[in-house]
């Protein structure tokens, strides 16, 4: 099946029969594919212009990323950092939304290709953001998967909770200080964000429901291959961080790499080259 939105002209390419078959409106078409800031941003200034938007995205919602760790921890619910594309664009006269997984661009014939469906364009933006990275260890992310959408984010609340329940369920010690053995890899804005979250978690806001556990016990580790924390940032919020996170009671392991993940936990090699494991049933 073929959705074609494309004003034909001269140069593109198209036989008599499609000619034929083409759209009454001249405005150029700018697809956009990508609904985060980026995308919902270059659609919205086009508000006024002369043109006809299509913005294109697999979700239909628009996702506040920065507040994912807060869903992940139970601090917000998903419907408070997701909001419908079409209520976003609802007043944009100008501008459509599609529901789609693009599978391929011809610029050639100039059209966005959603899996039996072809779009044609005039101007193309693409705005499909970024994914995580585990630097070619991808095998590694079936036991630390990364935070970049709702599914990730509920993924890694149902973790962590459930970390606390069977902790409550064990009766070996070892077993039960792995599973409030809680690691972050990585300290950026969403590492620091999200380690001192699951700290706030254990040591406040679950602190009094549990009885064969105390979750104040839980142990929360930030591994940082770098130096310090927030290395993109001045050294002295780096040093501020540093000092809130240890108010937390977050371990913050600096100059430390991994070198290894799997179901029992982390390999983790310091300064000094040795390696050792950390036993964590959630990183």
């Amino acid at each position: 099946m073929q959705t074609s939105f494309h004003v034909h002209g001269v140069t593109c390419g198209c036989s008599p029969e499609e000619r034929a078959n083409g759209e009454t409106d001249t405005r150029p078409r700018v697809v956009i594919v990508g609904a985060g800031f980026g995308g919902l941003s270059a659609a919205k200034a086009l508000n006024k212009a002369d043109m006809r938007v299509t913005l294109v995205d697999r979700r239909n919602h628009h996702l506040f990323q920065p507040l994912l760790y807060q869903v992940a921890t139970a601090g917000l619910s998903p419907g408070q950092i997701a909001t419908p594309i079409r209520t976003v664009l609802r007043k944009q006269k100008n501008a459509e939304v599609l529901l789609g997984t693009v599978t391929g661009v011809d610029t050639t014939r100039r059209q966005v290709k959603l899996g039996a469906h072809e779009i044609n364009y005039d101007y193309l933006v693409l705005a499909t953001g970024a994914r995580h990275s585990y630097f070619g260890r991808d095998e590694w992310e079936q036991f630390a998967p990364g935070l970049k959408s709702l599914e990730d984010a509920t993924e890694l609340r149902k973790r962590i909770l459930l970390a606390f329940e069977r902790a409550e369920l064990e009766d070996d010690a070892a077993a039960r200080q792995r599973l409030l053995t809680f690691v972050v890899i990585g300290a950026g804005p969403t590492g620091v964000e999200m380690a001192g979250s699951i700290a706030e978690l254990a040591h406040r806001a679950l602190a009094s429901d549990f009885r064969a556990i105390d979750p104040h016990a839980a142990r929360v580790v930030l591994v940082e291959a770098g130096p310090r924390a927030l290395s993109t940032f001045p050294e002295k919020l780096s040093a501020y961080t540093a000092k809130e996170l240890g108010k937390l009671e977050v371990e913050l392991m600096a100059n430390t790499k991994v070198v290894g993940v799997d179901a029992d936990g982390v390999m983790l090699q310091g300064a000094d080259g040795v390696v050792a494991p950390l036993p964590s049933a959630c990183v």
